[in-house]
């Protein structure tokens, strides 16, 4: 089913895209909907859905029920299982232990992650960069792909753990300079910080809401559900600068969409479109 086509206007050509999202929970995911905006706004000829896959379960699913698939998203629990499933695996998908992007060529899967681009495109979306002191809430995934964000760029980074075990991951996703670790539960003083930005679940970090106070520096949230959290909540309420997650998961997924068809794409044009068809969906 690997038929190409060729878009003149746009200048590219390309295989047709079967791809879809993966993970556990997966209803909630918006992916779909931006891929398929996206895809139509770009001429690309595809299909893109949501498949819930729950963890130990992604090599059974795309040797069977997926294996007409091209291209493939992950999400949770499945970014670090990718990693003993694919045929080849990128620098950076190694560095941070962590991959959101599978693409199959010639019956073999690649992995790599756009979470550190899509990271870096939302945060010069709005004029913000990872330039001075940094704090991040959470050590997992999306905590990894941060910080290897930050790295030669940030003048520190600090990370509030709940996992000691997660230090050494952490560590080598930033080998260019010392990560500072807080004890979870302890008492922040955000105006220390440039950027904070928080990558745990849920509302897990609403427990750090009373500690905001009036402040300067930017809130990015990587979550898009719930939405808005009530940590950003209370900081834009507190007069600070909120990013959230709609943003992150935009680019990562303008960053998917260059490696499935192998083409640059017009990202502040794509980004906007898809920014207007986010929120009218999230409500």
């Amino acid at each position: 089913m690997e038929s190409a086509i060729c878009e003149e206007p746009k200048g590219w050509c390309l295989q047709v895209i079967l791809a879809g999202v993966l993970g556990s929970p997966i209803s909630h995911s918006l992916s779909p909907l931006l891929h398929k905006t996206a895809y139509e706004l770009l001429g690309i000829e595809g299909s893109y859905s949501a498949f819930e896959v729950q963890s130990g379960q992604l090599r059974h699913f795309l040797n069977n029920e997926g294996s007409a698939l091209n291209n493939v998203s992950l999400t949770m629990p499945l970014k670090e299982e990718a990693l003993s499933i694919a045929d080849s695996v990128s620098d950076l998908a190694q560095q941070i232990q962590s991959g959101n992007t599978l693409s199959k060529k010639e019956g073999l899967w690649s992995l790599t992650s756009t979470d550190v681009a899509g990271f870096t495109f939302a945060l010069e979306s709005h004029n913000r960069n990872a330039m001075g002191d940094v704090l991040i809430i959470g050590a997992g995934a999306t905590a990894r792909a941060v910080i290897a964000a930050c790295d030669g760029v940030s003048r520190s980074v600090s990370v509030i753990n709940r996992n000691p075990d997660r230090e050494i991951a952490i560590r080598n996703s930033a080998p260019h300079f010392v990560v500072d670790f807080i004890s979870w539960g302890t008492s922040i003083d955000f105006n220390k910080y440039d950027l904070v930005v928080n990558t745990t679940p849920g509302e897990t970090a609403a427990l750090f809401v009373d500690q905001v106070t009036a402040t300067s520096a930017t809130f990015f949230e990587v979550l898009y559900n719930p939405w808005p959290t009530l940590l950003l909540s209370k900081w834009r309420e507190s007069g600070g600068y909120g990013i959230d997650g709609l943003d992150l998961l935009i680019h990562q997924a303008i960053s998917q969409i260059e490696i499935f068809t192998s083409s640059s794409i017009d990202r502040v044009s794509v980004a906007k479109m898809l920014r207007l068809v986010g929120e009218k969906a999230l409500g």
